[in-house]
């Protein structure tokens, strides 16, 4: 059985025999290595089979001194085809033309929606957006992708708290959240409050509760700091205890930095290429050769290639690779100091709540030893700390 797909690149062709000895004269062709195939007759001096284009010519010599005739009667394959186009380039052209346009107007941006944003906020993202190149009429493969967009959105617009970016075909869709929004209030079951952990008591906000202290009063983990029982004893009614009890604790910190830090950073060096991404195969467009890098990092981003609604198997990659470099750098002891002192009170911060106030500092114990400085640091911090305990039946 013939490969169809074969014979269809290499081109065939129909060959009407009429005359007297077909039968020998095809045998003969056979013998001499002529493939034929589809061999059909068609009347008793007739016969019709088909042929590799590439032996077409060689029938003539194989048909002298014999009383049979050649005629040619269909041609089929891509050589004819890509003839017949090349006669007709303008529509091929046209066709590819369209196609492209097609295409390239499927991985633009024609729309850009803002839902749950007031007049002013949507103002605000809408130009942010046009500083990234968000905006109608630019390729989608030439922007960030949808998380690198809702990252600096986030990061650059003070007046939301939270904003979801979805790409659905042409339209860019924005749902966003609003720091304005009022909050729901909080529920609690009877409760008192209590000192979370030792501190002195520097002031008080107490919504409701019968306060039990006064500021300057030294307390300790556990005591009783707001009772959430009123009335009188054997009468008494339970209570939500609600309030803010601040006070100064103390919190120990120790760090330990070398003086000399070996780190890596961008030397401003770097080499783009451009792919399309067929599947696992990848076909270089632009920024051919190797990037001559010692030291580098890759990041890629890939872009889906869609034609109208469909997005096709295919998509559009950007690679940039740059140049890294190793950096060392030896700090002075007041350097190491200050560097020490920061990481301490950035390590604090991690620990207390958002409210809370660095009040001081006071350094323990300092040594600069085998190429590190050690610190020890008391850290004076005003916070609240009063939490919730509930109300026990039986309590008084």
């Amino acid at each position: 059985m013939k490969n169809q797909w074969t014979e269809f690149f290499t081109g065939k062709v129909t060959v009407k025999l009429t005359g007297k000895g077909l039968e020998r004269y095809v045998n003969s062709l056979i013998r001499n290595g002529i493939q034929i195939w589809d061999v059909k007759r068609k009347g008793p001096d007739i016969i019709l089979f088909t042929i590799r284009l590439q032996d077409a010519l060689e029938l003539r010599k194989h048909s002298r001194n014999r009383e049979c005739k050649i005629t040619f009667v269909r041609k089929g394959g891509f050589p004819f085809l890509f003839k017949r186009l090349l006669k007709n380039s303008g529509f091929l052209i046209g066709g590819l033309l369209f196609l492209f346009l097609v295409m390239l107007l499927s991985n633009m941006v024609w729309g850009i929606e803002i839902k749950g944003a007031q007049p002013e906020t949507e103002h605000q993202i809408r130009k942010e957006l046009d500083k990234m190149g968000v905006k109608i009429g630019r390729a989608q493969f030439a922007l960030d992708n949808v998380e690198a967009i809702q990252r600096k959105l986030t990061d650059r617009v003070g007046a939301i708290t939270w904003v979801g970016v979805e790409l659905h075909g042409t339209t860019y869709q924005l749902r966003v959240v609003e720091k304005n929004e009022p909050e729901e209030p909080e529920y609690y079951s009877p409760r008192h409050l209590v000192a979370k952990k030792e501190a002195i008591i520097v002031n008080y906000f107490i919504e409701k509760g019968q306060r039990l202290f006064e500021v300057n009063d030294r307390v300790v983990p556990g005591q009783l700091l707001v009772s959430g029982l009123y009335g009188r004893e054997g009468q008494q009614e339970p209570v939500s205890s609600i309030g803010e009890v601040w006070g100064e604790t103390l919190y120990k910190a120790y760090v330990e930095l070398p003086l000399n830090t070996t780190f890596q950073v961008y030397n401003g060096k770097e080499k783009q290429k451009h792919y399309l991404r067929f599947g696992d195969f990848n076909l270089p467009v632009w920024g051919f050769g190797k990037a001559e890098f010692k030291d580098f990092e890759t990041e890629a981003t890939e872009t889906p290639i869609k034609f109208l609604k469909w997005e096709l198997p295919v998509s559009y990659v950007n690679k940039t690779i740059r140049e890294r470099e190793e950096v060392k750098r030896v700090y002075s002891r007041e350097e190491a100091l200050n560097n020490a002192l920061d990481r301490a009170e950035k390590e604090i911060k991690k620990r207390i709540d958002e409210d809370a106030i660095i009040k001081g500092e006071k350094v323990l114990h300092q040594s600069i030893a085998n190429g590190k400085v050690r610190l020890s640091i008391l850290y004076t911090v005003v916070e609240n700390i009063a939490i919730g305990q509930p109300i026990i039946q039986g309590d008084s």
